[in-house]
């Protein structure tokens, strides 16, 4: 028969094998914590105001998703309603975006490192994706797919390298985004390896890519230029 002390330890382990990564942003502790912008101190979000200083313009915006915004060389825009624009979002887990897509224009291969996104298509259609991560063999890096139409809803999972591409060579389409994060952040994919300051090494990326060297130059001298302009 097992010992007490066996018994003891497999309760310790047993955590530690089913533990599960999960990240959010921290729980609010009062009704609400209107970021301090102004303030000196410096923590993981923002110092809260005096509630006796709180007025009701911390907690709106005016017109800021009312209208399509001019599209990027990709062909989208996102208009993000996050705490920097409204400073009653500070501590509350949430923020929001408008998506508008040219025909045949796409949101590119992105991250959100601090949220999930759920998607939900006002006007068009779009093609949708997600990546899983680092897998073993056979699904490696599954991905998984859709095309959305009006009123259709997708999670992209916190942390996956997600995208949207509107397949419609004639009419635009829009899309609203809720993300769990007052701040979710996004790291564009071909941008951030191509085009970041100071560049990576293209020695790295080549191998890293399997490609040739004067690949990496020419697509570094893309996105450098979009960047630094």
């Amino acid at each position: 028969m097992a010992s007490s002390s066996s018994f003891l330890l497999l309760a310790v382990l047993l955590p530690l094998v089913s533990w599960q990564a999960t990240a959010s942003d921290p729980s609010p502790l009062q009704d609400f914590c209107v970021a301090h912008m102004n303030s000196p101190v410096r923590v993981n979000g923002f110092v809260c105001k005096n509630p006796m200083e709180v007025n009701v313009d911390d907690f709106f915006k005016a017109a800021a998703l009312d209208k399509p915004r001019v599209t990027n060389k990709v062909g989208s825009n996102v208009t993000l309603i996050n705490v920097m624009q409204i400073a009653g979002l500070n501590t509350l887990g949430i923020s929001i975006a408008r998506i508008d897509y040219a025909p045949l224009g796409q949101n590119p291969p992105h991250t959100h490192p601090r949220a999930t996104e759920i998607l939900t298509v006002l006007e068009g259609t779009l093609y949708v994706g997600f990546v899983t991560s680092n897998q073993p063999a056979p699904n490696r890096n599954k991905f998984l797919s859709k095309v959305l139409n009006k009123g259709d809803v997708f999670v992209f999972p916190v942390g996956l390298i997600h995208f949207q591409f509107n397949p419609n060579p004639h009419k635009p389409a829009v899309a609203i985004a809720a993300l769990s994060s007052q701040n979710p952040g996004a790291i564009t994919i071909a941008n951030a390896v191509f085009g970041s300051d100071p560049q990576i090494s293209d020695d790295v990326l080549a191998k890293a890519f399997q490609v040739e060297k004067n690949t990496v130059d020419w697509l570094q001298a893309q996105f450098w230029e979009n960047n630094h302009n």
